[in-house]
């Protein structure tokens, strides 16, 4: 962010002001070692500090005046900057030497106290006229008189009768400056640097004027120095405040009387104990008490005054509220004919009267409602309102915590009223009655469990957001997987506090342009200004975050996501848009978990085959769509037909034959992949009973899905196929792929070691594609490996890498468990010829056999029964 010039300048100036500061004490530090004379670093270093103080603060008075164009608030800083010069000259003179040095030392201490007291009391908002600047003047000659009158009478200073002078000043300038910034209202931290300053600057030409000597001479320059440059950052801001209007009320000038009993009580106490000690009363002694009496005197004289004036004007404040306060829940206030605050009821907004009155009725209002208050208000002083109600006018107004609170004013003309003769405004407080109208507002675009906006809200912005011209941006729909699990087993309260970190987590992603909305149960949505690559970037650290794990009290619970995004521009309207996003989300949902897509036409081509494909399996088995194609598996070393493996096959009237690996997951989707399963068992074993085979090991192989297999009823309902068709257990291999064993290995085990009771056989099948470890293989009751094509893609590596191949490797693991190894996937005499070497028993894969229909398969297995040969099946 660029600083504006005049900042630039301060913060310029300030850093001069610290570099020549530490570099004066620098000199001051070196005198006092005694590197240079005393007097010399003295003269340097104070000297060049006050210089440049006196410099600065004078500079500073000539800009507040060019830009207030008056002398008002610029007088301060103009005689706080004469006193730092005056400070330099009294820095000067032990090394200048000049005749009678006493002399010359107390003129310029008394003339820079001088200006400092009359510079700290024309500071703005430390004193308003004359007249209390009187009161100030005689606050800190009282008490300095006073000090002096002690000191001369209970120290050895009697008989010093030129340190008296030095005391006197000292006391009465240091008074006069702490009372006047102590007495400022409101106290600023500007005003009391300034004071302190010219106290510490005080102080140290007092030194100087008791004649200090050695190393006392440049040690007394450090506290000028730093009260130096504390009088010139305090008396150049322009930040004090504006000179606040004389209290109003007689009882809050009654805080005048500590400062009249301190001096008083100083000047007592020194006189009884010089009348106890038995001292002498001189002339200087008498002079003394004299003045202090007659200082304390006339401030009395001042505070009776001011009670007797205060007094009437209560009078009056109490005329004008018994004619004017209408109602004790609004706040009244009197504008002048300068529109400016002359009277207010009550500080019910937390305003207090010194806030308020005096400064205009405008500054209270928030910048933006300005101009319509003000057109308002000229319409009253111009009369428009005269024989109508008062004009109302509608404003974010300031309170005393420096919030913006709604009111509505109504603007009375009471100038005609002798005695208010005035305009007077009657302000309330709407603010719970706003609040309530943005609350309900709210609550109709936002979610109330998560916060976010709701689907009403997105679709409003959307709108906005496609009419921007040039308007890039993306729609990302986040559909949630594992809430309703979390709700039935730990509760919905489980359940809405993870939508709520859900919300978090993607409050935390995205950025200050975006739009994070809940569209209704457990489907969120993000609306982002950014790019494709950028906005898939976002969808995918979406999916990541939002798949950790939720520490819930209680619970940890984990959620997963399918995300959608879809364009801004690539649909006629929002609703478009929104249904674009929401088909990428099911098609991202189809290809699993944790996964993000973009919407195309072929997605929603995809998705609208998937939805008819959906509807329509439903009743397949019933039409009888279903078929079963049938892959051989030879033996390597005879090429003689050892066993099947069952294949699935819809064959659909409208998109021909579709294959297994469409058809399951839209049967696991819509709750059918059991009876596809028994189907298919029932169909291929009733085939296998068709088939002559000579061979009594001749097996069929059926592929099982995982939750068919874990369910307790699977081993029963094949034992029942078995029997209804009167075939072997042993002629039956149940194949689980290797991916999905690790989703329940001990389940898994039991449900196969229940079949091996049975007598039927299994393999895994695909080995070699997954994770699934050794420990699984020696662990799960496995009779055949069947392995991945992969493996027999691979078989030059031991040609290659000067090492056995993984096809070696796994055969002879394989071989030492006892399991039958079947070769899947060839497809060259090539692969066939390394596999055998490899030591696989039995082959499968398109070099071997296709996949045909049974009346093929019997003819294949038919031709092989009688010695023939034949040519293997769908070649």
């Amino acid at each position: 962010m660029a600083v504006p010039p005049p900042a630039r300048a301060r913060h310029i100036d300030r850093a001069v002001g610290v570099g020549v500061s530490a570099a004066a004490i620098i000199v001051l530090v070196a005198g006092a070692a005694g590197v240079v004379s005393g007097s010399a670093a003295l003269a340097i270093g104070a000297g060049a500090a006050a210089l440049w103080a006196g410099g600065y603060l004078i500079h500073a008075a000539l800009d507040i005046h060019h830009a207030d164009q008056s002398f008002v608030a610029c007088r301060g800083a103009g005689f706080v900057g004469l006193a730092a010069l005056t400070a330099g000259l009294s820095a000067v003179l032990p090394f200048w030497a000049p005749p009678h040095p006493g002399l010359w030392a107390t003129l310029l201490f008394g003339l820079a106290v001088a200006f400092y007291a009359i510079g700290t009391m024309l500071l703005p908002g430390m004193a308003t006229g004359w007249v209390t600047r009187s009161r100030r003047a005689f606050d800190g000659a009282g008490l300095g008189v006073s000090l002096a009158f002690a000191g001369y009478l209970a120290t050895p200073m009697r008989d010093q009768h030129t340190t008296l002078p030095i005391i006197a000043l000292g006391a009465a300038g240091i008074a006069t400056a702490t009372v006047t910034v102590l007495r400022g209202r409101p106290l600023r931290w500007a005003a009391v640097r300034c004071g302190v300053g010219a106290t510490a600057v005080m102080i140290g030409l007092g030194a100087l004027a008791f004649g200090v000597d050695g190393v006392a001479v440049p040690l007394a320059g450090i506290p000028i120095v730093l009260g130096l440059a504390a009088t010139a950052d305090g008396g150049s801001r322009r930040g004090l405040p504006r000179p606040p209007l004389e209290p109003r009320y007689p009882d809050q000038y009654l805080a005048s009387y500590p400062l009249l009993a301190i001096p008083a009580a100083v000047g007592v106490v020194a006189a009884v104990w010089h009348l106890v000690t038995g001292g002498a009363w001189d002339t200087t002694a008498i002079l003394l008490g004299i003045t202090m009496v007659a200082v304390l005197a006339m401030r009395e004289l001042l505070v009776v005054h001011d009670i007797r004036r205060y007094a009437g004007q209560l009078q009056t404040a109490e005329a004008h509220f018994r004619s004017l306060v209408a109602g004790a829940t609004d706040l009244t206030l009197v504008l002048d004919e300068r529109l400016r605050i002359k009277w207010q009821s009550a500080p019910l907004f937390g305003l207090s009267d010194a806030e308020v009155v005096g400064r205009r009725f405008r500054d209270l209002i928030h910048p933006d409602d300005v101009t319509e208050a003000q057109a308002v208000i000229d319409s009253v002083l111009a009369g428009e309102h005269a024989d109508a109600p008062p004009a109302l006018v509608t404003a974010r107004m300031r309170d005393g915590g420096h919030l913006w609170r709604d009111t509505e004013s109504t603007i009375a003309d009471q100038r005609r009223v002798p005695e208010v003769a005035a305009l007077v405004v009657h302000v309330r407080d709407v603010g719970e009655r706003i609040h309530l109208e943005r609350t309900l507002h709210k609550m109709s675009y936002s979610d109330q469990l998560t916060g976010l906006a709701n689907r009403r809200a997105l679709m409003r912005d959307l709108l906005a957001f496609r009419r921007r011209p040039g308007q890039q941006g993306t729609l990302i729909v986040i559909d949630l997987h594992g809430l309703a699990e979390i709700n039935d087993s730990r509760g919905r309260e489980t359940g809405d506090a993870a939508l709520a970190e859900v919300a978090r987590r993607i409050r935390s992603l995205i950025g200050g342009d975006d739009i994070a909305a809940r569209l209704g149960g457990d489907e969120f949505a993000v609306l982002t200004t950014d790019g494709a690559v950028l906005a898939y970037a976002l969808a995918t650290r979406i999916a990541t975050v939002v798949a950790e794990p939720q520490p819930l009290p209680g619970a940890v619970v984990e959620l997963h996501t399918s995300i959608g995004l879809a364009e801004l521009a690539g649909g006629g309207d929002s609703d478009e848009v929104l249904r674009h996003a929401d088909l990428a989300r099911r098609r991202a949902r189809q290809l699993g978990l944790d996964r993000v897509e973009w919407y195309d036409p072929d997605v929603e081509m995809a998705l609208n085959r998937r939805m008819d494909l959906e509807k329509q399996l439903l009743g397949a088995i019933e039409r009888g769509e279903l078929d079963l194609v049938f892959q051989p598996v030879v033996s390597l070393r005879d090429e003689q037909p050892a066993g099947v493996e069952a294949l699935l096959r819809w064959r659909h009237p409208e998109f021909g034959t579709i294959l297994p690996n469409e058809i399951l997951p839209i049967a696991r989707a819509v709750g059918i992949a059991p009876e596809i399963d028994e189907w298919v068992l029932d169909a291929a074993c009733r085939h296998l009973t068709t088939w002559a085979t000579k061979d009594s090991g001749f097996w069929l192989s059926v592929n099982v899905a995982p939750r068919e297999l874990l369910t307790a009823r699977f081993p029963d309902r094949v034992a029942t196929t078995l029997q209804r068709y009167g075939l072997e257990p042993e002629r039956l291999v149940v194949e689980v792929a290797e991916t999905w064993v690790a989703e329940d290995v001990p389940a898994i085990v039991a449900s196969l070691a229940n079949l091996r009771k049975l007598g039927v056989r299994a393999a895994l099948d695909d080995f070699g594609s997954g994770q699934a470890s050794l420990s699984h293989l020696r662990r799960l009751p496995v009779d055949m490996l069947k392995l991945h094509s992969s493996l027999a893609n691979k078989a030059s590596e031991a040609n290659t890498g000067g090492g056995p191949a993984v096809i070696d490797v796994v055969v002879s693991l394989g071989r030492r468990l006892g399991l039958e190894i079947v070769a899947k996937g060839l497809e060259t005499e090539e692969q066939i010829e390394r596999v055998a070497r490899a030591g696989c028993v039995y082959g499968q894969g398109f070099i071997v056999g296709r996949p045909a229909p049974a009346e093929r398969m019997e003819a294949y297995l038919d031709s092989h029964s009688t010695g023939r040969g034949g040519t293997p099946p769908g070649s």
